[in-house]
């Protein structure tokens, strides 16, 4: 095992960071982090809306998949996505977390103001 207080989780695309131990989920180290990942089930795998993608490069950072979290994904898996409340951090990673929708509709504004567009929807 790494000789340091914890693995470094790093949440993209912030690129904010939160050093947890061995065996803490992906949406304990959001939390930590200060990144918003939205649940409903209280980590139970039931809600499915904790997805996180995560990089061939990084899927030894996760404990494998578990019964619960391969019958909710299924080859969503095969993709890179995973639950947050059930993947486990065993080393340091990076995880995209899914955009803010007021983050994501502000973003947008603002790269068609650079371009010179209009945005029809303000």
């Amino acid at each position: 095992m790494k000789r340091q207080k914890g693995w470094t989780v790093t949440f993209q695309p912030d690129g904010r960071t939160a050093v947890v131990t061995h065996g803490t989920s992906l949406l304990e180290a959001s939390r930590k982090a200060g990144v918003s990942i939205t649940t409903r089930c209280g980590g139970k795998a039931g809600c499915l809306m904790c997805k996180v993608k995560v990089t061939e490069e990084y899927t030894s950072g996760l404990r494998p998949p578990g019964d619960a979290e391969q019958r909710k994904l299924g080859g969503l898996l095969d993709e890179g996505i995973r639950l947050a409340c059930q993947a486990a951090v065993w080393n340091d990673l990076s995880v995209y977390t899914p955009e803010d929708p007021l983050k994501a509709a502000v973003r947008r504004k603002l790269e068609a103001a650079r371009r010179g567009e209009e945005d029809e929807l303000w």
